[in-house]
């Protein structure tokens, strides 16, 4: 399985940023998705995560982050509105439980004024 993050990038906070997440291997229509994210130093967290009975977030997230998904793109969308500093992190998609697919290189997410 190979996983593809993209879209990280530097933001200001209060600004936006869209990641996409593909995996020709991995249906995401059929498949609970989550967008996970690690700081160095601090464990792995799941930021959202979308089933077949709807999405579920972090608390600290709820309200700025939207997660969708793609049945004919087959992709996994994370939009970030009102990015914080405390939202840096290099983002990671894959199923939000293990079993885990092999992880991606993630993207790396900065919000610096």
């Amino acid at each position: 399985v190979h996983i593809v993050e993209s879209g990280g990038g530097l933001a200001q906070p209060g600004g936006s940023l869209t990641l996409s997440c593909t995996a020709a291997e991995i249906s995401f229509s059929l498949n609970s998705m989550g967008w996970h994210r690690r700081v160095p130093g601090k464990q792995r967290e799941l930021v959202a995560h979308i089933t077949s009975k709807g999405t579920n977030y972090l608390e600290s997230v709820k309200g700025r982050f939207t997660i969708s998904r793609d049945a004919r793109m087959n992709t996994l969308t994370l939009q970030m509105n009102n990015l914080q500093p405390e939202d840096t992190a290099v983002y990671y998609c894959n199923s939000p439980w293990p079993p885990f697919h092999t992880w991606g290189q993630g993207t790396q997410v900065t919000v610096s004024s």
